[in-house]
């Protein structure tokens, strides 16, 4: 716990010997920590320079705690004046790295990186990076699995890093969309599905995206990492034009469907696949249920809707705001270009 404050966990289990009990000779913390004696005293070095020990000189020499409210809050204010100092630097060297960007050749404004382990390593770098927003194209295949990324996500989504991602189907028919994708639905993400993603991609922060090197129906072994240019607006402009056109994957848990619009959850679950365009077959799948007890479901809820046909089933959908509108994005803030 106290690793962030440059404290190793012996020091760390000899500072908390000493919180707890009187004052205590380097034997009597030997016997309580079980540590021997020349590692309780290379730790109540390391503690006593940090201000977190008192050494008390007598018949025998005892250490006492220094009060963990007043030691231990020193060390946190000096630790986030280095982190203060540590983020000007590298914003400086950002800016220096911008400069120099600015004047290489286009070849340098796109990195290859080869590997799937490097390919892992930067495209988790790149997305605990971001600030302002991550968007995605989630296409197969996976060089990482999907659930190695989730807690990733959640991280940032915590943090207020929005998301917004697009489906392709034949990926999303290969996830369990109820235990992954619903999860970072109700966490904030903004998802949609699309009727067939062109490229796989990520985007961060408007100043970085990521794509296979090759169109490999089967593996991504290569990267490409695009840096501010002519190509990477062009990356950006694709996203958000296939996102206007995009099916909305709703948060089917959000609302209490039954007293909102009169369905219960499970309905509202099969309205929010049936409206993103996901076939027939592997909604049944998603949904846990025989290709026969889909079809009956399908007409149960057509009835409890007042309806005859799909189309009419999704109209209501929308009607009693089981499912948004495709343009709707209200925590997408306007960029310049959009405003009069």
């Amino acid at each position: 716990m106290l690793e962030i404050l440059g404290l190793d966990a012996i020091a760390e289990a000899v500072y908390e010997a000493l919180v707890d009990n009187p004052p205590l000779t380097v034997e009597e913390m030997s016997s309580t920590t079980t540590l021997d004696r020349t590692r309780v005293q290379d730790a109540l070095n390391t503690l006593e320079a940090n201000g977190l020990v008192m050494c008390t000189e007598g018949g025998s020499t005892v250490f006492t705690a220094t009060p963990p409210d007043v030691a231990l809050e020193v060390l946190l204010l000096e630790q986030q004046e280095r982190i203060k100092r540590t983020r000007l630097f590298m914003e400086q060297l950002a800016a220096r790295y911008r400069r120099a960007a600015a004047g290489r050749s286009p070849a340098d404004m796109i990195e290859v990186i080869s590997g799937r382990h490097a390919v892992a390593q930067r495209v988790e770098q790149i997305l605990r990076s971001t600030s302002t927003e991550v968007r995605f194209i989630d296409k197969h295949p996976y060089v990482i699995a999907p659930e190695t990324l989730a807690p990733v996500e959640a991280e940032m989504l915590r943090r207020g890093v929005p998301y917004r991602g697009l489906y392709d189907p034949v990926g999303l028919s290969t996830r369990d969309i109820q235990g992954e994708i619903e999860p970072a639905i109700a966490q904030g993400e903004q998802a949609r599905m699309l009727a067939e993603a062109p490229i796989k991609l990520i985007l961060a922060d408007r100043r970085l995206a990521l794509l296979p090197l090759r169109s490999d129906p089967h593996a991504v072994e290569s990267v490409l990492v695009v840096h501010p240019s002519a190509l990477l607006e062009a990356l950006d402009a694709l996203f958000e034009t296939l996102w206007r056109t995009a099916l909305p994957l709703p948060p089917v848990g959000g609302k209490n469907a039954d007293e909102a619009n009169g369905l219960p959850q499970e309905d509202a679950r099969l309205v929010a696949l049936l409206t993103a365009g996901l076939p027939d077959r592997i909604i049944a799948r998603q949904l846990g249920l025989s290709y026969r007890t889909f079809q009956r479901r399908i007409g149960g809820l057509l009835e409890r809707l007042g309806v005859r046909t799909r189309f009419q089933a999704g109209l209501q959908a929308s009607f009693r705001g089981l499912v948004p509108p495709p343009d709707e994005h209200p925590d997408q803030k306007p960029t310049p270009e959009d405003l009069p």
